[in-house]
């Protein structure tokens, strides 16, 4: 099943770049039975061993704006130090309200992909300069749970930037690929990673992004924007109904805790 799992995740990666940790994590909580920390720092270095497969295929292929790429990791990096402390200093519990929230950032931000009227691919070539303010909380958020990097940084990227959906890609996967370096190195010094099922996502995850990323030249443009805007969407409400049935399974448990106190 974990085999299973990292192919299909990868397979998304390769293709549209987003996935990594969105879907990692809430698969290694749900079905693997990892604990949140170890989920945390298990999909961090399984998408940074994707991400760096697939980043030769879009840096060869010129399909990466270094000039955003800079920008976004300025922002990010600190963001990401901040994230990971945070959630080691929360018990090493990631807080349910926390993914709620990321989950309606990423269905609204995927939901602006289908209403034009709310895009604005010019805002990053005539206001470059706030890219690393926007990409702070991405790195937090991070940081935090890994999810956000590749659906948050894409859909930035689609609506408000003028590249193509291409180099959207590319440029997020490398922005990914650091930020997933970096958080995989953090979260090794916590100890926080699942060696074991680690391989067993590499096995299935390596063939699955090689071949993401060969279909990815053959997907018309307009086909890849919609894609990945479902595929946000649906990372979005998957996150939002992880977070609502952590947050009610929580409360189940307190007033079961208070209904058999004395």
């Amino acid at each position: 099943m974990t085999f299973v799992i990292g192919f299909v995740i990868a397979l998304g990666v390769g293709l549209t770049g987003i996935g990594g940790g969105s879907f990692t994590v809430p698969a290694l909580v749900l079905i693997a039975g990892v604990p949140a920390n170890a989920a945390v720092g298990t999909a961090f270095v399984f998408a940074g061993g994707l991400r760096l497969i697939a980043a030769p295929f879009y840096v060869f292929g010129k399909n990466v704006h270094k000039g955003y790429l800079r920008l976004l990791l300025q922002g990010a990096i600190p963001g990401l130090l901040i994230g990971t402390i945070v959630l080691q200093f929360l018990s090493k519990k990631s807080s349910p309200a926390v993914i709620i929230i990321l989950g309606i950032v990423l269905s609204a931000s995927a939901a602006i992909s289908f209403t034009k009227r709310m895009q604005n691919r010019e805002f990053a070539r005539k206001n470059s300069r706030w890219l690393a303010w926007l990409a702070l909380p991405i790195g937090v958020e991070a940081g935090f749970s890994s999810a956000g990097a590749g659906v948050l940084g894409t859909t930035l990227l689609m609506n408000y930037s003028e590249m193509p959906p291409s180099q959207v890609v590319g440029t997020d996967i490398l922005f990914g690929l650091v930020l997933a370096v970096l958080g995989s190195a953090f979260h090794w010094k916590f100890g926080a990673i699942n060696a074991p099922i680690l391989w067993q996502l590499l096995l299935g995850g390596i063939p699955g992004v090689f071949l993401g990323c060969a279909f990815a030249r053959k997907v018309p443009a307009r086909s890849l924007r919609v894609a990945i805007a479902l595929i946000a969407l649906l990372a979005g409400l998957q996150l939002v109904w992880d977070g609502v049935r952590t947050l009610r399974a929580s409360h189940a448990e307190q007033s079961a805790l208070m209904g058999s106190d004395p």
